[in-house]
């Protein structure tokens, strides 16, 4: 069994992350000290890099405990556990989407503007914008 410090320090986490980890109902600790002190066993430490490993796919908490619930299912299998992993990259090639056009408006504002020491009543990048929010209007 584990503190909750060395727990964090063997998941290379915070004990502010595994506090809310544990309010999220992500991780329980296993046992408790009769001081109330967390005690956390193995399992807690997989469970806590699975979390990681997951955000670091792009997977939300939310996700994360679909995931983990799939998991403890009986009736689930690898195909629910892959439908959202799809439904997750669907949704961050839509972000790319939104990202990229972003990024080429923003390009365009660029190239629009030569930049220098001229007034920013006369810059091509604020007039633009104040310009497309009187159409959006």
């Amino acid at each position: 069994m584990h503190t909750i410090g060395k727990v964090a320090t063997l998941a290379g986490v915070s004990t502010d992350t595994l506090r809310y980890y544990e309010k999220e109902h992500l991780i329980e600790p296993a046992s408790r000290t009769a001081a109330g002190y967390r005690l956390y066993n193995d399992e807690a430490v997989r469970r806590i890099r699975f979390i990681k490993t997951a955000q670091h796919c792009g997977f939300s908490l939310s996700d994360i405990q679909e995931l983990l619930t799939l998991k403890r299912t009986d009736s689930a299998c690898c195909e629910d556990v892959r439908s959202v992993a799809i439904e997750k990259r669907l949704r961050i090639a839509r972000k790319l989407r939104v990202l990229q056009a972003m990024s080429a408006a923003l390009n365009d504002l660029i190239q629009s503007c030569e930049g220098g020491a001229a007034a920013t009543d006369d810059c091509p990048i604020l007039a633009a914008l104040e310009n497309s929010l009187h159409r959006v209007s």
